[in-house]
């Protein structure tokens, strides 16, 4: 859903660009913060996703500790 959100939002600056709406270096700014955004987010979603099994992991330790005292 993020790719087409962007493929539209490139496709709109793109013709503001033609059309004078916008300089084209401004349109090439904008777009390169959309993909830049979406690696960001790509890259944050990744670490989140380790966080999570690293927590994931913890819970199980905890639980065989736990397991182990009794």
């Amino acid at each position: 859903m993020k790719k087409i959100a962007v493929v539209f939002a490139s496709a709109g600056l793109m013709a503001l660009a033609a059309c004078g709406g916008t300089p084209a270096n401004e349109t090439a700014n904008a777009s390169n913060a959309v993909v830049e955004n979406v690696v960001e987010n790509a890259a944050n979603a990744a670490e989140n996703a380790a966080d999570n099994a690293a927590n994931a992991a913890n819970v199980a330790v905890n639980a065989a500790n736990a397991a182990n005292a009794m």
